[in-house]
């Protein structure tokens, strides 16, 4: 598995818009070939995304994706751009 986290500081207001638009992020997200899973975490001061994919391809297309999304529908309402952070899993259980 893949993962990438988008980590969204000072961006408390992003978080809110996302979660009033989560359909469209539903959307956005889950029509990505390998999609697995997806969190949206709300923090004191922002909040991240966490999404899971079977391939490295996912999670590129997923940062393609939710880059547009936000230059599109959401510019100016992040303090910044997400510091990402991506990889392979090495441990996986539930």
């Amino acid at each position: 598995m893949h993962v990438v986290v988008r980590h969204y500081q000072g961006s408390a207001k992003l978080i809110e818009e996302l979660v009033s638009r989560r359909k469209d992020v539903e959307t956005l997200i889950r029509d990505v070939d390998g999609f697995v899973a997806y969190y949206l975490i709300k923090t004191d001061d922002g909040g991240a995304s966490v999404s899971v994919f079977e391939n490295a391809a996912g999670t590129a297309e997923s940062n393609k994706r939710a880059a547009a999304y936000l230059k599109e529908n959401l510019d100016g309402v992040a303090a910044g751009p997400p510091e990402i952070i991506e990889g392979q899993t090495v441990i996986d259980f539930k």
